[in-house]
């Protein structure tokens, strides 16, 4: 992974920071590159949750068959009527970025909502903060929000090791002092 390609132009997803400020929603119609299907058995409550809890919003509906849930530009659900619902998560998981500011009071409202459902805040070897929540659906999301890249952290020698360098060129174990931009490597 030598080759490096920095594609924050074209993500809604700001760059790391204690002060990164998420995107508006996005309401446009765009063909979606990546979506998620949940079926639902609760139309309602499955609304009220992601609504609530996940910070997503109905973008369209068709009454009584679907709602087309958006948070930011790419990040689509559509939650499908089913007759039932897995009797427990699946050990797979469907991740939505975030800003690490969000991440206490995303936690907060789904707790709210469903309190043994969610497992964290907590922090990764791969320098995120993630989220893991069990929507009413069984389905297992993740919010993740990537932490302000430290070129002398453990995060950063754990990429460093599997062949990820940060943008700028450095090799990630703090020999470069130029080479944090404040993006996710």
């Amino acid at each position: 992974m030598s080759d490096h390609y920095d594609a924050f132009e074209m993500s809604p997803v700001p760059a790391p920071g204690p002060d990164a400020v998420p995107p508006e929603p996005f309401h446009g119609i765009y063909g979606m590159p990546s979506f998620v299907t949940i079926p639902t058995a609760d139309l309602a409550e499955s609304l009220d949750f992601w609504v609530r809890g996940l910070g997503f919003f109905e973008l369209f509906s068709v009454p009584g068959v679907l709602v087309h849930l958006r948070r930011w530009a790419f990040q689509d659900v559509l939650l499908v009527v089913a007759e039932s619902v897995p009797a427990q998560p699946p050990a797979m998981s469907f991740g939505f970025a975030g800003v690490l500011g969000q991440a206490d009071s995303l936690a907060e409202a789904c707790r709210a909502l469903r309190p043994d459902a969610v497992d964290g805040p907590r922090d990764t070897p791969w320098n995120t903060r993630d989220v893991e929540v069990v929507t009413p659906e069984n389905a297992r999301i993740v919010f993740t929000a990537a932490k302000p890249f430290d070129p002398a952290s453990q995060e950063a020698r754990n990429l460093a090791a599997i062949g990820i360098r940060p943008p700028g060129g450095g090799d990630g174990a703090g020999g470069d002092p130029g080479a944090d931009n404040g993006r996710h490597a």
